[in-house]
């Protein structure tokens, strides 16, 4: 029975424990305040109801700047480029097709194409081309300008809470470039 449990276990990816007390406090402030900024921009762009959808992306993005600094799908070229492209490709759906469902599958799935070949695959931008095409009137009144505003003004704002954020923690420096700098080697050979 134990045998299986552990089959069970790893198949699921079901891993040991790796983050301290710490670590997921830090992740849990560092989330809190970036969505408070992303909140703060979307709302005053597209009122309560029409924000929901984008701040929901963003969300997901926060998830993994702030749980996973240094996976490649954090990286500050993921969640800008992501997002961006992903709300253009939104935004020409929305104004290109006229049937809703056609609009939102094709949002998205142009959204992942776009994302692979610009390499920057960061999976809240899916939601981001699906936030334009459900977003309702006050997102489609924006149009392109949707992509400036909420969209370019949240990625930056994560993106720079991020970096601010995770500065002053060694092992969570952001972007992973950051974590990866080493001392200059003072030794002479």
């Amino acid at each position: 029975m134990v045998n299986l449990l552990a089959a069970l276990r790893r198949y699921i990816g079901f891993a040991p424990e790796q983050a301290s007390h710490l670590e997921k406090g830090v992740s849990t402030v560092g989330g809190i305040i970036s969505i408070l900024g992303v909140m703060l921009i979307s709302q005053a762009q597209l009122g309560l109801s029409g924000s929901v959808s984008i701040i929901s992306s963003m969300g997901s993005s926060a998830v993994l700047l702030f749980a996973v600094p240094h996976g490649p799908l954090s990286q500050p070229w993921s969640v800008f480029g992501g997002h961006l492209v992903s709300a253009l490709v939104g935004v020409a759906c929305v104004k290109l097709i006229h049937q809703p469902m056609l609009a939102a599958a094709l949002a998205v799935g142009l959204a992942i194409g776009a994302m692979h070949y610009l390499r920057c695959i960061h999976p809240p931008g899916g939601a981001t081309a699906l936030a334009v095409v459900i977003g309702g009137d006050s997102v489609h009144k924006l149009g392109f300008e949707f992509v400036l505003t909420p969209v370019l003004l949240n990625a930056i704002t994560i993106l720079f809470v991020a970096v601010l954020f995770n500065l002053p923690f060694p092992w969570r420096r952001y972007p992973v470039a950051l974590a990866q700098r080493k001392a200059p080697d003072t030794q002479h050979n």
